[in-house]
């Protein structure tokens, strides 16, 4: 029979509706009930690409006699950490700061008010050398619980207030000192053997190779130039990246970028696919243009739902048939290949090149004597149109591998990400399929997440869930929304986004001015932080933070609007990032981002002409080529006045023409695009 968990929209809680354990979703019902029992709460929090959360599962979830104890002894909650960006977030400060390390999965144990007193990530079934088993520890929670009650709550209650003040402190607001020691800072950190920053694991820094191209063009810094090449580039030729079918994976387990972690997010792809976009569009680099092109194109054939908006990610793991029929779970079988596996792909004449061209080696460099494929050279001229079609070879028999599963949930925020890349790179690639994914995208964001309660976080299948939306999935989507906006000339993009925009000041403003995470504060949260209000979080680590998402898309509002009250949000989110930026500019990527925008004014164009005019076409399009940080863009007809960017704004002599506006201040209209150009740092 299936637990409570068969109602959910979650694909991962719905992989553990059938456990034996009675598990439930996150809510009051399980606090109240706990209390009802006088038991802990127990919280089990991953996501559905997760591969140790996979072997949890199999290893204790699926166990009967595991199972009876949790019952017995637990009220059992499971978390997809994705629903739940607030539940994850405060559950794993509990985490890192009782253990010194986080991860998922991730166990939790709550009193049942909420307060938490032990934690862990990843418990094995039999006990390990620095390690106890899962039913060690139940059993010794349990104990703990019945037995030294007092103590678990004074415990308890030291953790809470620990996490209750660790909340953000306002700085100053980056000014151009502060992103030039930033850049210094990330030129120190950078591997300069095998690029990117820091050792293994290493994972893509999308968000801080964005202000590293803000920064050059901004400033010309040929260390800001050069960091975000070296990086990208490396990137785009690793094991990371997948070579054969477009997109990235989740990370590298190694420095050298060679063997990564399988699991394939959206939000990585969105990110990554608008960073290497802005490279191509910065320095002209083809390869560049080539990777982000294949991550947008990934975005459409494998993440793409019925619907129109795009899933949440490919599992890290392959459910694979042995000889007796017994399915189990390979991380990258659908990804890796022998040297004779591409011999008999391609033959003797192709194949031997592509085991060289692709590092595959007869020991591997994985598991089992495979190999991951890397681009070892850059490819020009014949080799480059003799990969493309080696390429789409491999692609092919690849399709008859095995496929990991698809966590086709569809999140607000993450989408938002994916509708900016798409509609940014539709318009600069001249890809029209790309652009209308984003506006289709866009309309099935509006008809199905904005309810009548509000915005809510996810869907699938259509049908929206139960969390409601979080600062992040406003502020991305706004920013999506703004970006289509730029790339369509749509006022109803515009008009949306305004909204978002508003709902972000109203609601997610916490008494001091900082921005909050969530807009309603859950008791058991509020409980586990020592009654602190809702929390606030604004370093950047695998997506913008609420923070500085907010921060960038009020930034542009205030732009395209000329109100005051949307700058002002944007300076009060940066003054909270500024303190992360100066301590820890790699956490802090996106914040950076939006302090060059301000730094540059930011620039803000309104295009003006008649609809289907060359000259009001020719106009646009150098627009949105343009390189200048944060650059805000409208489109509209003579007589137009939404956005207010273009109110007042005409015809020049019977031309379209352009309107240039920096820091409040305006430049006389452009008619001609070299002019244009010249005024927006247009690569020439």
């Amino acid at each position: 029979m299936p637990n409570r968990l068969h109602r959910s929209t979650s694909p991962y809680l719905l992989q553990h509706a059938h456990n034996p354990v009675d598990w439930q979703e996150w809510g009051p019902e399980a606090f109240a009930e706990a209390a009802a029992r006088d038991v802990p709460v127990l919280v089990s929090t991953g996501y559905a690409a997760c591969h140790w959360c996979h072997v949890m599962a199999h290893e204790s979830f699926e166990d009967p006699e595991t199972a009876a104890e949790m019952n017995a002894g637990f009220v059992c909650v499971k978390v997809d950490r994705e629903e739940r960006p607030d539940v994850d977030a405060v559950h794993m400060a509990a985490t890192t700061a009782m253990t010194g390390q986080g991860g998922w999965p991730m166990t939790t144990f709550c009193t049942p008010s909420g307060e938490v007193f032990y934690a862990g990530t990843y418990f094995p079934p039999r006990p390990h050398p620095q390690l106890p088993s899962f039913r060690q520890v139940l059993g010794a929670v349990g104990e703990a619980w019945r037995e030294r009650r007092e103590e678990v709550l004074a415990s308890s209650g030291r953790i809470a207030a620990a996490l209750g003040s660790m909340t953000p402190s306002a700085g100053e607001v980056p000014d151009a000192d502060a992103l030039d020691r930033a850049v210094d800072a990330l030129a120190a950190e950078e591997d300069v053997v095998h690029g990117g920053f820091g050792g293994a694991p290493k994972f893509p820094p999308a968000m801080v190779v964005e202000f590293l191209l803000r920064h050059a063009a901004r400033t010309g810094s040929d260390v800001a130039a050069g960091l975000a090449e070296r990086t990208l580039t490396a990137m785009a030729r690793s094991g990371m990246a997948d070579q054969v079918g477009g997109g990235f994976a989740r990370y590298a387990v190694d420095a050298g970028w060679v063997v990564p972690h399988f699991e394939k997010m959206l939000y990585d792809n969105a990110l990554l696919a608008r960073a290497y976009l802005h490279s191509y569009r910065a320095t002209g680099s083809a390869e560049h243009r080539r990777v982000a092109a294949q991550a947008c194109e990934f975005l459409l054939t494998d993440l793409r739902t019925p619907q129109g908006a795009f899933a949440a990610s490919l599992d890290a793991d392959t459910p694979v048939l042995d000889a007796d029929g017994t399915e189990h779970a390979v991380e990258g079988a659908t990804y890796v290949w022998t040297p004779g596996d591409l011999v008999e792909v391609l033959g003797l004449d192709d194949g031997p090149w592509a085991v060289t061209l692709l590092g595959v080696t007869e020991q591997g460099t994985f598991e089992h004597g495979t190999s991951t494929a890397r681009l070892t050279r850059e490819l020009t001229g014949d080799e480059a149109v003799r990969w493309n079609r080696v390429r789409e070879r491999l692609a092919a028999a690849r399709t008859d591998r095995p496929q990991p599963a698809r966590d086709d949930k569809v999140v607000l925020a993450w989408n938002g990400l994916a509708i900016a890349a798409l509609a940014e790179a539709g318009a600069l690639l001249g890809r029209p399929d790309l652009l209308l994914a984003a506006d289709e995208a866009a309309r099935f964001l509006l008809e199905v997440h904005r309810t009548d309660d509000g915005w809510r976080r996810v869907s699938r299948d259509g049908v929206v869930g139960r969390p409601a939306a979080v600062l992040e999935d406003l502020a991305d989507l706004a920013e999506g929304l703004l970006a289509l906006h730029a790339a369509t000339g749509e006022r109803r993009w515009f008009e949306v986004a305004r909204d978002l925009g508003e709902e972000v000041l109203a609601r997610f403003t916490g008494e001091d001015g900082s921005f909050l995470d969530v807009a309603d504060v859950d008791p058991a949260l509020s409980a586990a932080r020592g009654g602190a209000g809702a929390p606030s979080d604004p370093s950047d680590g695998a997506t913008p933070s609420g923070t500085s998402a907010a921060a960038g898309a009020l930034l542009s509002l205030g732009a395209l609007t000329g109100e005051a009250r949307f700058r002002d949000g944007a300076l009060r989110a940066l003054a909270t990032v500024g303190v992360l930026a100066a301590a820890s500019p790699r956490f802090a990527g996106w914040g950076l981002a939006v302090a060059e925008a301000l730094a540059d004014g930011p620039r803000e164009v309104a295009v003006v002409g008649e609809p289907g005019d060359a000259g009001t076409a020719a106009l646009h399009r150098t627009a949105l080529a343009g390189t200048a940080p944060g650059l805000v863009i409208t489109r509209g007809v003579p007589g137009g006045s939404v956005p207010e960017l273009l109110k007042d704004r005409g015809l020049v002599g019977g031309l379209a023409a352009a309107y240039v506006c920096r820091g409040q201040v305006c430049d006389l209209p452009r008619t001609d695009v070299a002019e244009l150009a010249a005024a927006l740092g247009v690569r020439r």
